[in-house]
């Protein structure tokens, strides 16, 4: 079983299919690296596809201490695996937790990423909202150290940006709810309170953002309700996002709807391959609506 050893020591478990130009998958806090299956398979086809457990879920290593898992964390490791595999750029796809840990790589690594895919992105980053969600971090932490996992798992599944998923396809919702059963308890504790509860909104990287050149794919449900603003925010203020809604989704697109995903993010990566990706021009952010004033 293939290891990608982190700077601190922590193992991270990967797996990787195909050839030519990388593209490396970040899950998100109910998934882990299986999630991406249904991408693994259809970008191994033409590319390098690569998709790694987080730390905390296993087989990667699972840290007991909470002060090992963090925003800055979960983003350098996806440098740390893309350093074990000697690979110096790829396309970076991130979903939910993966979507902001891809942000923050576009930050800190823009030399690395040929691309960023931003999915799912936004939970308690609006104005007001994250005192709301810091308070449910610390209400699933508490439920896990109470229930466990596969009480948590038959709870958090079910949650409003999920239910589409179930409604669409009862079966992958079914797996999906078994996979996150067998997470590490520990981990996934760790993980909300350290990663989760802990990162900035993405109203305080405004800046950040204005200054992001990596060409960037903003990719939300049109029923993944934390994410929608958010999702505008960051078409708005990063100067090379596209915003691509899938209709009648909610949160998990990646298994909701691995067809309409994996078009619109293969024909985002084709037209970055191909250097096509525009930068927005600044005459359409005028204050004017209709540009006669």
């Amino acid at each position: 079983m293939p290891f990608a050893t982190a700077d601190d020591g922590v193992r991270l478990h990967y797996e990787e299919t195909g050839a030519g130009v990388p593209v490396i998958f970040v899950h998100e806090f109910a998934g882990d690296h299986r999630s991406w299956e249904a991408q693994m398979r259809r970008f191994g086809q033409q590319r390098r596809a690569i998709s790694f457990a987080a730390r905390g879920y296993p087989p990667s290593d699972v840290p007991q201490d909470v002060a090992q898992y963090s925003q800055a964390r979960a983003t350098q490791d996806i440098a740390c695996v893309l350093d074990h595999l000697k690979i110096d750029k790829a396309h970076v796809v991130g979903l939910s937790m993966g979507g902001f840990a891809t942000l923050h790589f576009g930050f800190r690594h823009p030399e690395r990423a040929l691309s960023l895919c931003v999915a799912g992105c936004g939970y308690g980053a609006e104005p007001g909202e994250q005192e709301k969600f810091r308070s449910e971090v610390a209400a699933v932490a508490a439920f896990l150290d109470a229930h466990g996992m596969e009480v948590f798992a038959e709870k958090y599944a079910y949650g409003p940006t999920r239910v589409q998923f179930q409604n669409k396809d009862p079966r992958g919702f079914a797996e999906f709810k078994r996979m996150l059963a067998e997470h590490s308890l520990i981990g996934s504790r760790n993980t909300q309170l350290g990663v989760q509860g802990e990162r900035p909104s993405l109203y305080e990287l405004v800046e950040q953002m204005r200054g992001l050149t990596t060409p960037t794919l903003v990719l939300t449900g049109d029923e993944d309700w934390p994410c929608l603003q958010p999702a505008l925010l960051m078409k708005q203020t990063i100067p090379t996002a596209a915003l691509a809604v899938m209709a009648n989704c909610g949160h998990t697109l990646n298994l909701e709807d691995p067809d309409q995903f994996n078009r619109l993010v293969e024909d985002f990566i084709s037209q970055v391959e191909a250097g096509r990706w525009p930068t927005r021009d600044p005459r359409a952010m005028s204050a004017s609506i209709t540009g006669m004033k």
